[in-house]
């Protein structure tokens, strides 16, 4: 008769980097990714509008997605009733119509503000965005460990970006080119937020994420159209679409949309403001870009802030705050 082992503590599955590898680390994954655009949108023609360069990419990049989620797709637009189908439909076209406002408003606010303030401005103001929709929406407030983890990337992500005009001579910003930044950043947390409320209903991340970016790609199809298709025609114009297609928006939303499973809309995009770091990284090692000190110490705080808010807390103090938690819902008065 075969024996029967009992599992050694080596075999059996690390509770913690379970939740790593299923959660944060996919999401930061997606950021390294994300953090490639810049550099690789550096090396397209100069003829190419830069809303074009991003909008070709989330058009072959949603059809990817859309493909490779298609055989779940079905079961995510049909429901138990029509009430269901109605409202995942309802979300899955404001999801769409985000994130077709992404590139929209992001690559004009880049050409306004400049690429520092644009960035800062964009990424900054989406976790803020998350975690007000979720406190909205699902009445999730925020904690005081996402706060400050928020607020420390936030700051450094701004000292890394705008390291090089803070010592030097500032550059006057431009109202409209911040009012795109922002519209960007509240798109990009609205599509991860819906994406998040139906991915916790049960749908697969794949045919969710296809269908939001497909429908996107489509929305904003015509700008590619309209801007001129030349230079998706030279060798330097296909290689940055491709590479933006497949990297930047199949393997990274792909990426993305299973982290979400495991990650509130919140977390995740105060998690994505790793991406300027990369960026950051990639400019100095490939493009030959300078740093200044203080853009290095800004990168140091937003490591640090994203550890804040990832790494796991003592076990003690867990257990602390769900007693403090479970006193305060028993002292609350009954109906």
């Amino acid at each position: 008769m075969p024996e029967h082992t009992t599992p050694t503590v080596a075999q059996r599955p690390n509770p913690t980097l379970t939740r790593l590898t299923s959660g944060p680390l996919p999401i930061l994954g997606a950021a390294v990714l994300w953090g490639t655009t810049g550099t690789a949108s550096s090396f397209a023609p100069a003829g190419a509008h830069p809303a074009a360069i991003g909008s070709a990419g989330l058009v072959l990049g949603g059809i990817l997605l859309f493909l490779v989620g298609r055989g779940t797709t079905a079961a995510l637009l049909t429901g138990s009733d029509d009430r269901t189908r109605a409202r995942t439909r309802g979300l899955l076209l404001l999801g769409a119509t985000a994130v077709a406002g992404y590139p929209l408003s992001f690559y004009p606010a880049v050409a306004h503000a400049g690429v520092a303030v644009g960035t800062v401005i964009t990424l900054g103001s989406a976790p803020v965005f998350s975690g007000l929709l979720a406190w909205c929406v699902d009445r999730a407030r925020p904690t005081a460990r996402w706060a400050a983890a928020t607020v420390a990337a936030v700051l450094g992500c701004a000292v890394l970006v705008l390291g090089p005009e803070l010592t030097g001579t500032p550059t006057p910003v431009n109202p409209t080119g911040v009012l795109l930044a922002l519209v960007a950043g509240f798109s990009y947390s609205l599509y991860a937020i819906i994406a998040e409320k139906l991915i916790r209903r049960g749908h697969t991340s794949g045919a969710v994420m296809g269908t939001m970016f497909a429908g996107g790609g489509v929305l904003v199809l015509p700008v590619v159209l309209a801007t001129g298709t030349a230079w998706l025609a030279t060798v330097n114009g296909a290689l940055v679409a491709l590479h933006l297609a497949l990297f930047t928006v199949f393997l990274a939303y792909w990426l993305f949309g299973h982290g979400l499973r495991h990650t509130p809309a919140a977390t995740a995009t105060t998690l994505s403001l790793a991406e300027p770091a990369v960026a950051a990284v990639l400019g100095v090692a490939l493009v030959g870009e300078r740093l200044p000190l203080v853009s290095w110490s800004g990168l140091v705080i937003l490591a640090l802030g994203l550890a804040v808010l990832r790494v796991p807390l003592p076990a003690r103090w867990t257990k602390a705050a769900a007693t403090a938690t479970d006193q305060r819902v028993r002292r609350s008065p009954q109906p």
